[in-house]
């Protein structure tokens, strides 16, 4: 348990450095409402992104991106609307996106998926 969510911690910092390095502005981590929670919320230029971050060890035979099943993608989404309504959001530009990393002996590899909705 204790390795899993320290892998999890480490990937979503990982992903926050990737994503300033491609020109985006975190606005929000871990954020949490009665739907669920989203990892990142950041901007790109003057798109919002709801960013769904999966860590694996690089031995897993699966891609990070097969363990966001169809229950996650609703909880993002609706955990999303509840963002967008808090904050007045409704005429922003919004995308769905998701990174995923996998962590082997140091190395990490990072791969953006964007508009996965």
């Amino acid at each position: 348990m204790f390795w899993k969510k320290f892998l999890g911690l480490f990937g979503e910092d990982e992903a926050v450095k990737f994503l300033k390095k491609n020109g985006y502005k975190i606005i929000e981590r871990n954020y949490k409402c009665r739907y669920g929670e989203i990892d990142i919320i950041a901007k790109q230029k003057n798109t919002w992104c709801f960013i769904e971050v999966k860590t694996i060890q690089k031995s897993a035979s699966k891609s990070p991106f097969e363990k966001i099943d169809k229950t996650k993608l609703e909880h993002i989404e609706n955990s999303a609307a509840c963002y967008i309504a808090k904050n007045k959001l409704g005429n922003e530009k919004i995308r769905f996106e998701a990174i995923g990393i996998r962590v082997s002996e140091g190395k990490t590899e990072i791969e953006l998926l964007k508009d996965i909705f």
